[in-house]
């Protein structure tokens, strides 16, 4: 049989035969090995001790043929000497032999390529006797997002962007109606723009729609469009942002800013899938998937009555949060090396590792939109190849020596001196001791894992071991 999509699979469709050789039952059996080569994803077959039984020809496209080898999951995705999760990771195999059910998460794989985000799906195969004896894990490449700067897509390798990355890799195939919610600043519009990219629609048009500072005519006629001498001034027809969205994604930017007294308006076409241009009475069929995002409290603006909670339900089936640059600062190496092309105009800046710590102890509450804007500043400022300290804001030089809450880097204090003036100066001294303390501070955050540490920060344990002696001040 070929499934057509994993999800769809029965447990018992793909039951093993069962066998009383313990060596024997370590093969998975034929039948199951043929439907392997049906998955147009990379999918192998598992033991529960994590070993590659077989692979089929995508996987050993993507990652080199190891069945032979014997090698397990772990060492090929993720180039670990033991399971993911002992390695500070959710492990969907873990949590497939422990519920018994079909696991997804959301990781980040080595290839030959280099790093990608990959959708991983696992899956239970029965013996006769009811017991989990082999599993079947499929892996499905973003195409939304890469971890690598330069990367097509949203660019980001951070828990909380690969958190809210995997929720919109769920939602986007689908025709649910996806509300962001985040701070300004944070690339609303990016991810729905990748939820369009991701969706069955993405050969339609993706219309976006501000709606902040609309007023009732305007909006009806920007969103349904008007009749020739519907009002004064209205000498064609004109097509609305509505009907624009025919097939594609209509995306209604700071949906919690439309008045109170337009709300019904929406609330009717979204109920009803109909409307009207302004002096019209023929009703129109609407075609589009809704996407909406908010930086306001829209369950505050429903308590408060500033918003229909008829339309806040109606909106609001799937929502995801993104999160703010502070909450991502392992994510903001890439995002300067990936912003920064579009500044230099052909000249090569970098920035020094001075500036990019300063960057990461900053608080940025305008979030990805400041960032683009202190970068534009300091290429301007730069007279030769590098982006340093000066070039920055004083807000950013100011806030080097402390982190801001939540940043998930607290606790170098010891890195910084207090001034009494409401903030921390950095004390001054060489790279090499600054990166020492900061290992060790980090090395504490992981209580003391060694492995774990050096493949977060991408080097060999033998370095990190020479990093981590003490540097003489």
């Amino acid at each position: 049989m070929k499934p057509s999509e994993p999800s769809q699979i029965p447990v018992a469709d793909i039951s093993a035969t069962d066998s009383s050789d313990s060596d024997l039952n370590r093969q998975p059996p034929p039948e199951l090995v043929s439907m392997l080569q049906s998955y147009p994803d990379p999918a192998v077959l598992l033991s529960a001790d994590y070993e590659i039984l077989s692979a089929n020809a995508a996987y050993r496209q993507s990652y080199g043929d190891v069945s032979a080898t014997k090698r397990h999951c772990y060492e090929v995705s993720h180039h670990y000497d033991r399971p993911c999760d002992q390695m500070g990771e959710s492990c969907p195999m873990l949590q497939c032999m422990q519920s018994k059910k079909a696991q997804r998460v959301f990781h980040l794989h080595h290839t030959p390529q280099g790093e990608e985000h990959v959708d991983v799906e696992l899956f239970p195969v029965e013996s006769a006797d009811g017991t989990a004896q082999f599993f079947l894990e499929v892996m499905r490449y973003s195409k939304l997002a890469s971890p690598r700067a330069g990367g097509e897509g949203l660019i980001g390798r951070s828990p909380a962007f690969m958190a809210s990355l995997a929720l919109i890799e769920r939602a986007a195939p689908s025709e649910t109606t996806v509300l962001l919610l985040g701070e300004s600043g944070t690339g609303k519009e990016l991810m729905a723009q990748a939820v369009h990219r991701g969706s069955l629609r993405n050969q339609g048009a993706f219309v976006p729609v501000e709606c902040s500072g609309l007023t009732e005519t305007l909006f009806e006629s920007e969103l349904f469009g008007h009749e020739k001498g519907a009002f004064t001034g209205a000498h064609s027809r004109k097509t609305g942002l509505v009907e624009a969205a025919n097939g594609g994604t209509l995306f209604l930017d700071e949906v919690g800013d439309i008045p109170l007294s337009l709300q019904v308006k929406l609330l009717r076409l979204l109920e009803t899938g109909t409307y009207r241009r302004v002096g019209g009475v023929e009703p129109l069929k609407a075609n589009f998937r809704l996407v909406c995002a908010t930086h306001r409290n829209l369950e505050q603006q429903v308590a408060d009555g500033e918003f229909r909670m008829d339309l806040y339900y109606r909106i609001n089936p799937f929502p995801v949060i993104l999160p703010s640059l502070r909450e991502r600062i392992a994510d903001i190496p890439l995002l300067v090396e990936s912003l920064l092309p579009q500044f230099t105009k052909g000249r090569e800046i970098k920035i020094s590792k001075e500036a990019l710590l300063l960057l990461q102890a900053y608080a940025f509450p305008g979030n990805i939109r400041e960032l683009r804007n202190i970068l534009e500043r300091a290429c301007l400022l730069v007279d030769d190849h590098w982006i340093e300290p000066e070039h920055l804001p004083d807000a950013c030089r100011r806030a080097g020596g402390t982190l801001p809450a939540g940043a998930g880097m607290q606790g170098v204090s010891d890195m910084s001196t207090d001034t009494g003036k409401g903030f921390y100066q950095p004390e001054i001294m060489g790279l090499e001791q600054l990166e020492s303390r900061y290992l060790n501070w980090a090395l504490k955050q992981l209580d003391g894992d060694k492995a774990l540490l050096a493949h977060k920060i991408g080097v060999s344990e033998r370095t990190l071991y020479r990093k981590l002696r003490p540097v003489q001040s």
